[in-house]
């Protein structure tokens, strides 16, 4: 009777998860009929004509948005930048190009080295005017950015205004695969070879292999790793690297998924390059993805110190998959595990939807901010780290936030304008590391400011105006009136003595302003370092070994 009873458990144990499953797909099929049932009615009835393509987009867009922000479609005509994310090639002519705050087009913002666009001498802040005959006027970035990539070998006229010239100038431009530098900058400080890491792309793992050598070569005992504002890439590229500084046969990164096929163990194959150089790695909140690879594996490894801020906790892994006529989703599999088990992941995005749900059927707010549980996990060496909110450093460095005035002078047209100005002035600069602006130039940068008309938005203004809103609402604005006008004289538009206050900043976006125009990306990497606090602090921490291997729990 026993048997027969366990036996009778056994069965229904099965056929639970069957019968589960044959209700997904009932639900899944029965959707997918009542969403081609409604297009095919409004197609038919709907009183006005569809566009089927911009429907339906309109309907996956808003399908994907429910899950998370990772998760996207790439129709045939847009296969170009899947391409390029993972690759970092591309058909084209190698710059960046920005519309320009005045309305007045679009203008090439930054060449790329060695590259078509600075081959043919176009230069930052020119105009583009007419791809072939056909005029730009009107149009915005990408509009414009469409038209100057296409097949390599193809050929194309581009008519520019230069600024401070009359006359239009005509180049002709053969495009060509243009592969963006994820490695844009490397170099020595003092004893510490320093690499500048922007993205993972194809083969980025060789390029700071060889690097890295080259940085031996001259010298350097110890290593810095940039890894800020690196928003991640290839996977498998950053467990090459992790490895040049770890042994053979370790698991770096394991992807856990709802499918076996998902969920996969990445273990070093190679030999390393150098297991016991000291290592710095620099973070901030913008180090995401695979960045958070690099730099959570060799903390865990205890391989590396950690300096910086925490990172941006994107512990989720994303493949292509291919969809009919020639286009592509790229969509989350699953979440990634560093070798400590910890995964960094910050955001729980489905509990994010949820709350979003609650408040707007219920007006209940429910706080998500902590909704991953931060758990402890240990390193190789004993050494306490948590998961839930990126990568922790080591050394946590504090920063001065950057002021409005700052904020709004770097995206406006008059740093380009007078970039430009002193670039037609000056045929050349020292190096990088000589290189300083004048008070004369600052002075010259004011004025120009100044006949711009420039305007920005001042926090300070902006919260007194909402202080005597809230004052006159609440009865107290006539008892404090005389304190409210003496403290907005004080706050007065001065624009001379806030550019005074602000000098030491605007002075430095000013200098990468100039830089990029002789030297390009790599110019601008190391006018970056100048001053940088990362930078000094991780030269402090690698150039005292006692203080190093005790922050990694050494003896």
């Amino acid at each position: 009777m026993k048997t027969k009873i366990l036996s009778l458990i056994l069965a229904l144990a099965l056929l639970v998860p069957a019968h589960a499953q044959n209700e997904h797909s009932f639900s899944v099929s029965k959707n997918l009929d009542i969403f081609n049932s409604i297009y095919r009615q409004l197609d038919l009835f709907y009183v006005d004509s569809l566009e089927a393509d911009k429907i339906v987009r309109v309907g996956i867009d808003a399908m994907l948005n429910e899950l998370d922000p990772y998760t996207s479609y790439y129709p045939e005509e847009d296969m170009q930048d899947l391409k390029m994310m993972t690759t970092g090639k591309y058909g084209g002519v190698g710059s960046i190009i920005r519309q320009r705050k005045d309305s007045t087009g679009v203008i090439i913002f930054e060449p790329y080295p060695d590259m078509p666009a600075a081959e043919v001498g176009l230069q930052v802040g020119d105009l583009m005017l007419e791809i072939d005959g056909k005029s730009l006027k009107g149009q915005n970035t990408s509009e414009v950015s469409e038209q100057l990539r296409g097949e390599p070998g193809t050929t194309f006229m581009l008519k520019v205004q230069r600024p401070g010239e009359k006359k239009t100038r005509e180049f002709k431009i053969t495009r060509r695969n243009i592969k963006k530098s994820a490695l844009p900058y490397y170099g020595m400080y003092g004893n510490a070879g320093y690499i500048h890491l922007t993205e993972f792309i194809e083969n980025c793992s060789k390029d700071v292999r060889k690097a890295f050598i080259n940085l031996k070569e001259q010298g350097a005992k110890t290593l810095i790793l940039d890894l800020r504002d690196n928003h991640g890439g290839l996977l498998t590229e950053a467990v090459d690297i992790v490895n040049l500084f770890v042994p053979k046969g370790l698991t770096i990164v394991e992807t856990r998924g709802k499918l076996s096929a998902a969920s996969s163990k990445y273990v070093t194959n190679n030999e390393p390059l150098d297991l016991d150089v000291p290592i710095v790695v620099l973070v901030n909140k913008e180090t995401a993805s695979a960045a958070e690879i690099v730099a959570g594996a060799l903390q865990d490894l205890d391989r590396a110190v950690i300096v910086g801020n925490s990172t941006f906790g994107k512990g989720l892994v994303q493949s292509p998959r291919d969809l009919p006529y020639n286009g592509s989703i790229k969509l989350t599999t699953a979440k990634y595990y560093i070798p400590s088990g910890r995964c960094v992941q910050a955001i729980d995005y489905k509990k994010e939807r949820e709350a979003a749900e609650l408040y707007r059927t219920t007006g209940k707010r429910i706080n998500t901010k902590d909704s991953i549980a931060h758990k402890t996990f240990h390193t190789a060496g004993g050494r306490e780290v948590t998961e839930g909110s990126g990568v922790k450093p080591d050394i946590d460095v504090a920063h001065d936030t950057l002021s409005n005035i700052v904020f709004y002078l770097s995206d406006d047209d008059v740093l380009v304008d007078w970039g430009t100005r002193y670039f037609q002035k000056h045929p050349s600069i020292p190096a990088v590391r000589d290189f300083a602006l004048t008070d004369a130039d600052y002075e010259d940068f004011k004025d120009m400011v100044k006949a711009s008309g420039f305007k920005y938005d001042r926090l300070s203004v902006k919260r007194l105006e909402d202080l005597k809103k809230t004052m006159r609402f609440e009865g107290y604005y006539e008892e404090a009136k005389d304190l409210l006008e003496s403290l907005e004289a004080k706050l007065a538009h001065n624009l001379d003595k806030e550019m005074d206050r602000k000098k030491t900043d605007i002075l430095k976006i000013m200098s990468l302003e100039v830089v990029k125009r002789y030297y390009y990306q790599a110019g601008m990497a190391e006018e970056a370092l100048k001053g940088d606090k990362d930078l000094e602090k991780a030269i402090e921490i690698v150039s005292d070994q006692s203080e190093y291997n005790k922050i990694l729990g050494k003896s």
